[in-house]
Formats: structure tokens, C-alpha cells, sequence
């Protein structure tokens, strides 16, 4: 039976991840030289085959464990937060590529999830909110963003605005504005896919219950 050669690519992506985490805490735990020479080459040979996978430079593998997570591999959190007014989404262009995705972004340090998808919604389109309920907490590995050499966990924040000012774009965006859920415009998809914006037009229908998490 043949295998279908994405689900094949994706397989290989993920055990490449895996080996390079596995390679990268034995570097920082090992005291052996030779264990630490051994890990180096299994480290050396994950970050190849990522390049080759993920379709990406050598340069931008090395390095994925910033120097706060050292010495254990771990998932990057993107935190992303849903404003709903009037049945429209907040949406915002990212000057990266031009497209349009949930305000959001890396997980700072020092914020609770819920104050980083807070951040990102005031520097990305200039609105004061209040993210009130987790309606999704997403392995992107899991699910059909594009391939990527890196780990995250995607949190998506349903949020409440604290006012109603006209949303404004950011350094990092390039517009910022509400769409219906049917007239969405092209999406970011390495950001956010079309299921995660429905999944918040269900929370927001539905949300009874208020969380939050510090």
C-alpha cells in the first residue's frame, strides 16, 4: 500500500524535532565528554534533517532553544485572543507576509497567558480587552498549519474589550478590523487556520463560563 508522501514528510518532521529536543537535553545534562561528543553529532544530524524537512535554512534551525529554556527542549507557546463585536472578528495583517490572523504572538515571559493575549491585541490593533475564557489550546504539530521545524503550543483566549475604540495596526501589523464569519479575508495559515476562528464564533455563541487563567 502506498503511503502518502505528506503524511510520510510530516511523520519524519516530527521524530526530527523529537530527536533534536532528545539531543539537546543530553548536551545540557551529560557530564561524559563522549556522551557529550555523541549527543553533539545526534544534534548536528536533527538540525540537517530539519533543514531538509522543513524546507528551511540551516541558520534559522540552530538555536531554537532560547537561553531562559536551556538545557531542557521544549514547545514554544502562541498565544492568540478572539474579539467579537457586532458578530464580526478582530483580525489583523501581518506585515510578514500580508495576510491576516488572530493578534497574537510568542508567549513572553513574566505574563500569564491571559495577560500576553492582552498584550498582543493592544500592540497589534490597539484595543484594550479582557481575555475571559481558554476555547482552545491547540499541539500545531497535530493539526494542518504548514509544516514547521519548531514546537509549539498554540492557546487561543476568547477576550472582552474595555471600551470600543476603532482598532489601529501596530509595528508588527499592518491593518487592523472586524470581519463576518462568512466574508473572512486570506488568512495567515501558520498563524491561525479557519477552524480556529470558527471554534471562537462557537465559544463566543456558547460561553457561559468565565476563566481565567494567571
Amino acid at each position: 500500500m502506498r503511503q502518502d508522501p505528506t503524511a510520510l514528510e510530516d511523520t519524519w518532521l516530527a521524530r526530527a524535532k523529537r530527536l533534536l529536543a532528545l539531543a539537546e537535553t543530553g548536551q545540557h545534562f551529560t557530564s561524559d565528554p563522549f556522551d557529550r561528543e555523541r549527543y553533539d553529532e545526534v544534534a548536528a544530524m536533527a538540525r540537517a534533517m530539519l533543514a531538509d524537512l522543513g524546507r528551511v535554512p540551516l541558520a534559522r534551525i540552530d538555536g531554537l532553544i532560547s537561553d531562559h529554556a536551556a538545557g531542557y527542549a521544549t514547545p514554544s507557546l502562541d498565544v492568540r485572543g478572539a474579539v467579537i463585536r457586532d458578530g464580526r472578528i478582530l483580525l489583523v495583517r501581518e506585515r510578514a507576509d500580508g495576510r491576516w490572523a488572530l493578534p497574537g504572538g510568542f508567549a513572553d515571559i513574566g505574563k500569564s497567558p491571559a495577560e500576553n493575549a492582552e498584550k498582543e491585541i493592544w500592540e497589534e490593533a490597539g484595543l484594550h480587552v479582557r481575555a475571559r475564557h481558554l476555547y482552545a489550546l491547540r499541539h500545531k504539530a497535530r493539526h494542518p498549519y504548514p509544516a514547521d521545524a519548531r514546537d509549539f503550543y498554540k492557546l487561543f483566549f476568547l477576550c472582552e474589550e474595555v471600551g470600543t475604540d476603532l482598532p489601529r495596526p501596530g509595528s508588527e501589523t499592518s491593518e487592523a478590523a472586524f470581519f463576518p464569519e462568512g466574508a473572512l479575508p486570506d488568512l495567515s495559515l501558520g498563524r491561525v487556520l479557519h477552524a480556529d476562528i470558527d471554534a471562537a464564533f462557537a465559544a463566543h455563541r456558547a460561553a457561559t463560563v468565565v476563566t481565567r487563567f494567571d
